[in-house]
């Protein structure tokens, strides 16, 4: 359905199919910020659509039959079929229609220094802590990242630079549209198989990915993951490392501490002399790797140690990225994270062993039918990790259950591993649960990437 732009100043009022999206609603304010005229759709009213309506633009809460055939362009999300009824109008009445991929891949076009953030898990994280040190640096780059972040107030950035920051994402092959000049990828991991079918065609992509550069471009990448690694045998451009277990990598970290909170402090090493040491404000060995990410990119444009070091101290987390969210009565606190992966899960359960607490309970929400199905086994070893297990319905997201797949499957799977997960559909209850079950010092979180977020609010209430 899309084509290519040339100008995009041909077009005066742009409409935007599935506004609401995390990274439509950021090219929507990017877009009113540039003076075009923006409308937009969503079949779900949400936070982000009502900052839209706030700002100014007019977002309409199901479909637009007005706006989408009589706007000059017609930008769409990825979760938009082609019998999108506000795609039909636009077709039968000419307009130019194009998918939110490319229409990012133009956006990267328009800068000189394109800094596109992928890998299966990190890339919002990383996004951000990139993003908060070429502020402070005074590079003033515009930014798209895929949450919100308070250092911006939003998940957008309007910059006057050359600089544009980009969370770049790897569902049906979107990065693949992008123009970058620095790439980072963070891992290489088996997610979007509803897409991509099998690991191999996963490889596969971000080996396309990495092929974008030119010579004169950059790619920093994990060299603790051999998939990563192994990219700098189809690339022509720079290629820089960073890791925890590989100490032949570029920048390596080591002497790992974690105070109460589960927050590190590290020294990182470039080339294999001492460089510098951060103290991090987010939990986990992940997170070490997501600094050392940012850290590799950053010294690449010559941002001093010191803003690298107070930008990494200040920054708390993104948006639902172990996010806290309280404290209640006995000192139980709460906790939010989006991890929907069970890579992610894992990495969240490792961060909050670093913490000080009695016992765990996770809430946790599988994200999309062929996921959960897909990748049940691992989601029962991973969520075993916690030691009270609460599991509510599966989150659609863009899917149907043609699957045959439900959270009772998980719950069953758990039960052979001698977990004794529970299965409650009702968010009500279990708020009742939990507050007739935890106990002093104990640890709540919240896991998914759906809607499993407003447990924590309503347990405050």
């Amino acid at each position: 359905m899309s084509f290519e732009i040339t100008d995009l100043n041909d077009y005066k009022h742009i409409h935007l199919i599935g506004i609401g999206g995390i990274s439509m609603s950021a090219i929507a304010e990017t877009l009113k910020n540039w003076s075009f005229h923006v409308t937009g759709s969503d079949l779900h009213q949400s936070e982000l659509t009502d900052a839209l309506v706030k700002s100014g633009i007019e977002v309409t809460i199901g479909h637009d039959l007005i706006n989408s055939k009589s706007a000059d362009l017609v930008v769409y999300s990825a979760a938009i079929s082609d019998q999108d009824p506000e795609i039909i109008l636009a077709k039968e009445n000419n307009i130019p229609i194009i998918d939110r991929g490319n229409f990012v891949g133009y956006l990267t076009k328009l800068y000189k220094e394109t800094i596109c953030v992928s890998g299966t898990h990190g890339k919002t994280t990383t996004t951000s802590m990139i993003s908060i040190c070429f502020v402070n640096a005074e590079k003033d780059p515009s930014i798209e990242v895929g949450a919100l972040l308070k250092e911006i107030n939003g998940n957008y950035r309007v910059g006057n630079s050359d600089y544009f920051i980009l969370e770049s994402c790897e569902y049906k092959g979107n990065f693949l549209k992008f123009f970058p000049k620095t790439e980072i990828i963070l891992n290489i991991d088996n997610d979007h198989l509803d897409y991509y079918k099998t690991f191999d065609n996963i490889v596969t992509a971000f080996k396309d990915f990495a092929c974008l550069l030119d010579e004169d471009g950059l790619l920093v990448t994990n060299a603790d993951d051999s998939n990563c690694l192994a990219l700098q045998n189809y690339v022509k451009s720079k290629f820089i490392t960073y890791g925890i277990e590989n100490e032949d990598a570029t920048y390596f970290a080591d002497n790992i501490t974690f105070d109460d909170n589960g927050f590190p402090t590290f020294d990182v090493y470039k080339k294999g002399k001492y460089f510098t040491t951060l103290e991090l404000s987010v939990a986990g060995m992940h997170n070490i790797l997501n600094a050392l990410a940012c850290v590799s990119v950053c010294d690449y444009y010559n941002i001093s140690k010191e803003i690298i070091y107070s930008s990494l101290k200040e920054f708390t987390g993104a948006n639902r990225r172990l996010e806290f969210k309280g404290t209640l009565y006995k000192n139980i606190v709460i906790y939010d994270d989006y991890a929907h992966h069970p890579t992610e899960i894992n990495a969240t359960a490792n961060a909050i062993k670093n913490k000080k607490y009695h016992e765990s309970w996770v809430v946790f929400q599988p994200h999309t039918f062929s996921r959960t199905k897909l990748l049940l086994d691992d989601f029962a070893n991973s969520i075993s990790n916690f030691d009270n297990i609460i599991v509510v319905d599966i989150y659609a997201a863009r899917e149907t259950n043609n699957y045959n797949i439900s959270s009772l499957d998980l719950v069953n799977k758990l039960a052979e591993k001698g977990k004794n997960a529970k299965y409650i559909s009702n968010f009500d209850d279990v708020v009742k649960y939990l507050k007739e079950n935890v106990k002093q010092d104990d640890l709540i979180l919240t896991l998914g990437a759906g809607t499993v977020t407003n447990i924590g609010p309503m347990l405050l209430e």
